[in-house]
Parts: C-alpha cells; sequence; structure tokens
C-alpha cells in the first residue's frame, strides 16, 4: 500500500508541513504526461523512505488545489519540492532524471541526519543506522537502493530471519548483548552451509564496498558442526533479471570471487571487502552466493548486508520530457 498523502486542501497541507519533519511533494496534473511517467518513481521512494512523522510523501493535483500550487510558485509541471521543518530547502521543476537523483542524495543524508535510514524496521539494535565498517572516503551506504520487495533469499532456514533482516538498519542483537530477541534478526542456511542472495535496485549502481556481517555464537570442540559459520567463499554476479541456482551459480564464471579468512573480520563481526570497481559499473542486481563457510559446520550465518558506492540513473524512466516540450518518438 502507498503511503503517498494526497493532500485535499491548504488546511491539510499546512497541517501536514507542521507534523512532518521532511514533507516531498509531487505538484502534478492528470493531464501532464510527464507526470504520469514519473509517478511509479516518485510513489517506490515514497514506500522506501516515508518514516512516520519525520519522512512524508505528498502529491499535490495542481487543477484541484490551485491555492496550494500558487502559494508555492509552481509554474511548470511536474515540480518536486523538499520541505524541512515547513521550509523548502530543494526543488526540481521538470521531469529531469539527474536533478531528481541529486535531490533524492540529499534527502538521504537529511534523513540519515534524523537518527537512521527511513524504512528500517528496526530489530534488535535499536535507534540509529548501523554498519560494521567505516564507509570508504569518497562513497556513501547505498543499500537503501535496494528493492527489498523483489528481493530473494534461498536456502535459509525460516525460523530465523527472513531476507528483511540482511538490510535492517538497526545494530545486530547478537552485538546489543543482554536478552536475545524474541524474534531473530539474522539468517541461517538450511540444509547445507550456501546461501543465494539477489538483490535488485532501483536504479543503476557503481559498487565500491560489500560489507558483511556474521556474528556466531561461541561454541566448545563438542559441537563445532552444531555452531553456524561465517561465510568463506563468496561469489558476486552482476546485472542478472533473477535469482540463480545452485549447481548454476557453482557453475558460472563470477564477476568477482573473494576468499574470506579469519583476520578479515572485524571485532564487530563484519568483513569489508573492496570490489574490482571497473566490472561493478552500471549495476541493476547482484547476486550474492556462500559457496562454503569457514570451518567444519554444516550452516552459515549472515546478520547484516550492507552495499557501498554511488548512485546513477533511475532504471524505468525513460525519457522525461518537462512540460511544453513534445514527447519523444
Amino acid at each position: 500500500m502507498s503511503k503517498t498523502v494526497e493532500i485535499t486542501s491548504p488546511a491539510a497541507f499546512a497541517e501536514l508541513l507542521k507534523s512532518s519533519q521532511i514533507v516531498v511533494v509531487d505538484f502534478y496534473a492528470d493531464w501532464c504526461a510527464p507526470c504520469k511517467r514519473i509517478a511509479p518513481i516518485f510513489e517506490r521512494l515514497s514506500q522506501a523512505l516515508s518514516r512516520p512523522n519525520q519522512v512524508t510523501f505528498a502529491k499535490v493535483n495542481t487543477e484541484q488545489q490551485k491555492d496550494v500550487a500558487a502559494a508555492n510558485s509552481i509554474t511548470s509541471l511536474p515540480t518536486f519540492i523538499v520541505f524541512r521543518n515547513g521550509k523548502i530547502v530543494d526543488k526540481v521543476e521538470g521531469a529531469d532524471p539527474k536533478q531528481l537523483q541529486n535531490m533524492l542524495q540529499k534527502l538521504n543524508q537529511d534523513v540519515k541526519s534524523l537518527g537512521g535510514e527511513a524504512g528500517g524496521s528496526g530489530g534488535g539494535g535499536g535507534g540509529g543506522t548501523w554498519r560494521g565498517a567505516d564507509l570508504p572516503r569518497g562513497y556513501s551506504d547505498i543499500t537503501d537502493q535496494i528493492e527489498v520487495q523483489r528481493s530473494e533469499l534461498l536456502n535459509y532456514d525460516p525460523d530465523t530471519g527472513g531476507v528483511r533482516v540482511l538490510f535492517d538498519t538497526a545494530k545486530p542483537s547478537a552485538l546489543s548483548g543482554g536478552k536475545a530477541p524474541a524474534k531473530k534478526d539474522w539468517i541461517e542456511s538450511d540444509t547445507d552451509e550456501q546461501l543465494l542472495l539477489f538483490m535488485p535496485f532501483q536504479s543503476m549502481l557503481k559498487l565500491h564496498t560489500i560489507q558483511l556481517t556474521s556474528i556466531p555464537p561461541p561454541g566448545d570442540d563438542d559441537e563445532d558442526d552444531e555452531v553456524p559459520m561465517r561465510p568463506r567463499t563468496i561469489k558476486l554476479f552482476t546485472n542478472k533479471p533473477h535469482n540463480l541456482g545452485f549447481d548454476e551459480a557453482e557453475d558460472l564464471s563470477a564477476t568477482q570471487e573473494i576468499i574470506l579468512s579469519e583476520k578479515d573480520w572485524s571485532a564487530e563481526g563484519t568483513a569489508n571487502i573492496p570490489l574490482r570497481f571497473v566490472k561493478f559499473q552500471n549495476i541493476t542486481s547482484l547476486v550474492v552466493f556462500v559457496e562454503d563457510g569457514d570451518g567444519e559446520g554444516e550452516r552459515t550465518r549472515l546478520d547484516r548486508v550492507r552495499l557501498i558506492g554511488e548512485t546513477g540513473e533511475r532504471r524505468e524512466m525513460g525519457k522525461l520530457e518537462k512540460i511544453g516540450d513534445e514527447p519523444g518518438e
């Protein structure tokens, strides 16, 4: 269900600006072809970034709400405005992909300044965006560009968390101490040690680094085969339209293959894996194949996945014309 608010009156708009710290507004009209073309993109952003009373996405039909449009000096369609604490902080006129992308990046920084990325599930650690390793200089966390609803995880134990917990913005419960959470905020493999994770993206990405967090519980010599392992051999595949099968993943040539050892894991259980940047340009999806674990056990464990890099143009946007332009042939 969409989280986008349809503005029905000037009073409703004024109240929204008071009740939400950040408000992102799409000013549109039913007759505007570029408005219709970009509407699905706006809806996906709303689903990904909305946070109750903090970040709200709204739409204003300028034909029905002429006073609201006039008060905000709307002269072309579509127009996107970002309000913070009731004041305009950014504005994009027309359906310009580059300008919209820049606005989105600024919005992400605003969201993070509120104490955590939008769309996080809260998890066991509570409060704020957590990463187990520092960001490489000049790059940002772009995990929020993953289309979580279309992501797929194969061969995981259903008694552990599903694919969503891997992208949780909260600190893993295994690092928080205290009582274990009622619902496990990590995943473990099921029938053997292999895992296959498919992640499609909202936009084309340039991937610089992938950060994997794995925090197995301590064990003893008598139960080493029962304690889940950290991943050891990892194969990455780019731009696949869907997940691979296990036999396929074993046979295909990977975009990059990584073999991790104990020294690669930080004190917080995170492996910071630099990628061959030239091979990870203009990426629309990523498959992570955990081929085996580091030990003698039968299961592997993952607590978090973070993607580090740069965002590019949004997919499925096509050519978007400003108001007054003729549609392309």
